[in-house]
């Protein structure tokens, strides 16, 4: 379970990425490795006050877990 923290303003040019939310979040978007372990930030599909999103795409993330 989780909490997206990607929220529905920033830029993503290439590697590039900024958003408001790295200065609140540590981990804002993406995929994230720490301690052996691994973290996904979804960047959420809808938008909270604002009625939109700018420069933040839409995401639905599909994660196919397997056994080791």
């Amino acid at each position: 379970s989780g909490h997206t923290h990607g929220m529905q303003f920033g830029f993503e040019i290439g590697r590039f990425r900024w958003s408001p939310s790295q200065w609140t979040y540590k981990h804002w978007a993406g995929l994230y490795g720490e301690n052996g372990q691994q973290l996904y930030v979804n960047r959420g599909l809808g938008y909270t006050g604002f009625p939109g999103r700018v420069g933040i795409r839409p995401e639905i993330t599909l994660l196919t877990l397997q056994s080791v």
